[in-house]
């Protein structure tokens, strides 16, 4: 099981499943988002990630046409996003989890749109844009 939260502790969550196809994204909208260089983003089965604080603390935005990003609306800490298309999963900040994470990033995604200034350095692959299979 994971722990997590914001930044100012009014949401808190629990994940009790795995976390998979974890991915650094570095499109525009994920550094906005963000404000860094890119996200780290994970996919855990909705029936896995249970918010255990904070509902009414939790703000939404869709940025695009039904994907939403749910965030804290005191601290701005960004907790996880879903997609319309498939609710049978979220995908979770993983800046958010407090506990020692098991599963290890797999890929960059849409390394091609990455920040001027940024310069990746590890051997994970690099994708123009989404990892394949997605």
């Amino acid at each position: 099981m994971y722990k997590g939260g914001c930044l100012c502790g009014a949401v808190r969550f629990v994940i009790t499943g795995p976390i998979r196809n974890i991915v650094y994204c570095h499109c525009s909208r994920c550094r906005k988002a963000q404000g860094s260089a890119f996200a780290a983003n994970g996919i855990v089965d909705a029936d896995d990630f249970e918010l255990t604080k904070g509902a009414q603390s939790l703000a939404s935005y869709e940025s695009m046409p039904g994907k939403t990003k749910h965030f804290c609306r005191t601290c701005g800490s960004p907790i996880l996003s879903k997609n319309r298309a498939d609710l049978k999963v979220v995908r979770v900040r993983v800046g958010t989890i407090e506990s020692e994470l098991v599963e290890r990033p797999m890929a960059h995604i849409f390394a091609t749109s990455k920040a001027s200034w940024e310069e990746i350095t590890d051997d994970l692959p690099q994708h123009p844009a989404y990892e394949p299979g997605r």
